[in-house]
């Protein structure tokens, strides 16, 4: 399992398949030690951290899975968020893209309230 728990400048770069997204838990995930070798791999087996379970909302009984609310792909805001993905301004680009990779165009996601 590769996640990626942060900051991303490449993108996956077409080296790794995506399968699935965290939309809940990535604060556990993002807390568990980086490996320091290469390719993220840790040096010692000491910092290897167990984890003690991974559960598909699928699994999870109907009346206890959480809901969640995602942006209309069809909509004109989601048309206006892929357009601002694609010709982003942050500082680590230096001009527009004028395209988005289907990694920095995630549809959004949130918890519905209880």
């Amino acid at each position: 399992m590769y996640a990626v728990i942060g900051h991303a400048p490449r993108h996956l770069d077409r080296n790794i398949a995506v399968v699935g997204r965290v939309i809940d838990g990535m604060d556990r995930l993002s807390s568990l030690p980086r490996g320091t070798e290469a390719l993220g791999f840790y040096k010692s087996e000491s910092m290897h951290v167990p984890i003690a379970m991974v559960r598909l909302g699928s699994e999870i009984p109907a009346a206890a899975r959480p809901s969640y609310q995602y942006m209309d792909t069809s909509s004109a805001t989601f048309a206006a968020y892929v357009k601002a993905r694609a010709n982003r301004q942050d500082e680590f680009f230096i001009r527009p893209a004028g395209g988005v990779d289907l990694c920095n165009a995630s549809v959004p996601v949130r918890k519905k309230a209880a």
